[in-house]
């Protein structure tokens, strides 16, 4: 079995997309020790059995609220097979903001590039196979109210959470940023904690710098 999750920001289809994955096969519960609630489904393609997580809808990873904190929680502690981010295509600079956390913090990531439908009647054109290039990952269009894309999307997670290579894809934040990244890299790797290894350096780093207190406090114990 894999294990997927769903992420994406509030209003882009997630729940619709879900609903298409898993049918019937569902269940509702509560998030350990918050009344947020955690949707549970489960469905077979190709032979593959999947169990789906609905994360919260989050506009990003920065653990300021119980949301972004369960989302962010379970992708770093839980590591998801594959971590599909549905996207509205017709608002692509708000919602590809969330694609770059997930892809600093190194998820194995689908983009299901939802709302083509929305994004057509605006007068955009989304190049979905360049918009894969420059990402790095498999993007999928999806128009998931008429059920399109939900196939090609099923192929697209069996792929990710079975191909033994993944490509790395560095953002970079400037020169002085990145020189300040690397400083902290070099000492978090200094510091030969097992617990700290479990988490992409570069993603701590940036994390440090951005004043996370969950991360300087996991990190405060270790160096």
């Amino acid at each position: 079995m894999i294990r997927v999750a769903l992420i994406g920001n509030p209003n882009v289809g997630k729940t619709v997309i879900f609903n298409h994955l898993t049918g019937a096969r569902q269940y509702v519960g509560n998030w350990p020790g918050v009344t947020v609630e955690k949707k549970v489904g489960r469905c077979t393609h190709r032979g593959v059995e999947m169990e789906v997580v609905d994360l919260p809808g989050v506009y990003s990873l920065t653990a300021r609220s119980p949301d972004e904190l369960i989302a962010r929680d379970y992708i770093v502690e839980e590591k998801p097979d594959v971590v599909v981010d549905i996207v509205d295509a017709s608002n692509l600079e708000r919602n590809l903001y969330l694609t770059l956390l997930l892809l600093e913090l190194e998820a194995n990531v689908v983009v299901a590039l939802n709302m083509m439908d929305v994004a057509a009647s605006e007068g955009y054109e989304v190049d979905a196979g360049m918009l894969s290039k420059l990402l790095g990952v498999p993007v999928v269009p999806c128009v998931a109210t008429r059920g399109e894309g939900i196939e090609a999307l099923k192929d697209a997670i069996v792929d990710a959470a079975t191909r033994k290579e993944r490509r790395r894809v560095a953002f970079g934040f400037g020169d002085e940023i990145e020189d300040a990244i690397k400083r902290v890299e070099a000492v978090l790797s200094r510091s030969g904690s097992e617990e700290l290894s479990r988490y992409p350096l570069r993603w701590l780093a940036i994390k440090l710098l951005e004043g996370d207190e969950r991360v300087e406090a996991l990190v405060s114990k270790f160096v």
